[in-house]
């Protein structure tokens, strides 16, 4: 039998996941991002977004290690983190399988692939 000490440590990395996700904009924010990498011009635009709103929720997706960022000059880009535990992954998997057919999410996605493009940042 396990003791309750490793119980709580299997659940840890679902709970913080769902916490992150326990919000309309970021679960859009993680549906576009499953399609791959996004500046965050590109998520402000799509959902449209604030600057500072747009940064303060992806901020929280990075901080329960959802996403991740890369700078290239004054932009930043962020992405899907590939997760350690496979629970985690699986239901962004789910999350993204779901979410993608859904007609706001959709309509993100549209979004997104008319503001981006070659030197759309800059």
């Amino acid at each position: 039998m396990l003791d309750s000490a490793t119980n709580l440590e299997d659940v840890r990395p679902l709970t913080k996941l769902f916490r992150a996700l326990g919000d309309e904009t970021r679960v859009r924010i993680v549906a576009l991002l499953t399609h791959g990498e996004l500046c965050v011009c590109h998520v402000e635009k799509a959902l449209g977004l604030s600057q500072p709103n747009c940064s303060r929720q992806l901020g929280i997706l990075k901080s329960a290690g959802i996403v991740d960022s890369r700078r290239d000059g004054t932009w930043v880009y962020y992405r899907i983190t590939e997760q350690e535990y496979e629970s985690v992954t699986n239901v962004l998997g789910v999350l993204a399988k779901t979410f993608g057919a859904e007609k706001a999410v959709r309509a993100d996605l549209v979004r997104v692939k008319r503001n981006c493009g070659p030197n759309a940042c800059k």
